[in-house]
């Protein structure tokens, strides 16, 4: 069964994300210098502001 047209979305993501990835907020913690990858977990990571 197919999707009728009319239902698709045109722009995909059209507006900005509000949330980032784990990628993205491990890099930016990183940037930032609020985590070392060497002694810190994996767990219990920072919340971090998506600007």
């Amino acid at each position: 069964m197919s999707l009728d047209s009319s239902l698709k979305i045109k722009g995909g993501l059209t507006g900005k994300r509000s949330v980032l990835t784990r990628a993205e907020r491990v890099a930016k913690l990183v940037a930032d210098k609020k985590i070392d990858t060497k002694k810190d977990g994996v767990l219990g990571l920072a919340k971090t502001l998506s600007k």
